[in-house]
């Protein structure tokens, strides 16, 4: 998916919401463990039929499935398929945040695009240019780097200083568009940081980004808005927990079309200006 097919499902859906898939086994109606045989897959897939029609974009955290083994790995990638298949104008983000040298990245290029098959994967920067090029072999597919996240220890290092009053954040923003464009590459902004997204945009214009931390940790949709959307829309926001697990009865599909639906009609105002 180009960027500019990303940008006409927006306008077509009136909407930029990501949906996370991040399903824990504990969280999903108990129902399910008895009646399915593959619990999360069918609650993803309840989950997707539910919400497609309000959202652009899916991410699942591959976190979630990897605990469980192979099983896990089956349950995730069956979930991609069906997206794919079902709703190919979905953008699928295989939420894995890789980040190792060279030939390791390679195989988790592979993994990702070629078995996976997945659009875009989120990818740590703190190793290099040898640590992300192998994701961009592949023309067609994006990598979505972290940025500035939403985490307590995103202090830690995300806003160190250098002598000239760099922050490393920054840097990850001026050198990694060295290594692609933002027809390829996209950054991942964590919605509680708010104002920040300004500073974002002077480094990073035209590039989309990837925000999660609406909802369930707090984040401003507003404030993302205001300061992050530029001239494309130029942003997928990410909403897991709020959509997912916001009833856990049999009309758990029901009221995640719901919390969905809220969303895209908030967004739709705001992209009224864009389309």
């Amino acid at each position: 998916m180009t960027k500019q097919e990303l940008f006409e499902n927006i306008k077509r859906k009136k909407s930029f919401l990501c949906v996370g898939l991040d399903t824990d086994i504990k969280k999903i109606p108990s129902f399910l463990l008895d009646e399915e045989e593959d619990p999360i897959y069918a609650f993803n897939t309840a989950i997707i039929d539910a919400t497609a029609k309000y959202c652009v974009a899916y991410k699942p955290n591959s976190a979630f499935y990897e605990s469980h083994g192979i099983e896990g790995y089956k349950a995730l990638q069956k979930t991609i398929e069906y997206i794919r298949i079902k709703y190919p104008d979905q953008f699928i983000i295989l939420d894995a945040k890789r980040g190792d040298i060279g030939n390791t990245s390679e195989m988790y290029a592979v993994s990702a695009f070629e078995d996976m098959k997945a659009n875009a994967i989120t990818v740590a920067p703190y190793m290099g240019e040898d640590s992300v090029k192998p994701f961009l072999k592949y023309p067609k597919k994006w990598i979505i780097l972290l940025a500035l996240t939403s985490n307590k220890g995103s202090l830690d290092f995300q806003l160190i200083e250098d002598k000239n009053g760099e922050r490393l954040f920054e840097k990850v923003l001026k050198k990694s568009q060295e290594w692609a464009t933002d027809e390829q590459m996209m950054y991942v902004v964590g919605a509680t940081q708010g104002e920040m997204f300004a500073e974002i945009r002077k480094y990073a214009p035209n590039h989309f980004l990837l925000v999660p931390g609406v909802g369930a940790q707090g984040g401003s949709l507003a404030e993302v808005v205001k300061y992050g959307m530029n001239s494309q829309c130029g942003l997928l926001v990410n909403s897991s927990r709020a959509i997912i697990y916001a009833d856990n009865t049999v009309d758990f599909a029901y009221t995640a079309a719901s919390e969905a639906k809220k969303l895209q009609e908030e967004m739709a105002v705001y992209l009224e200006k864009l389309i």
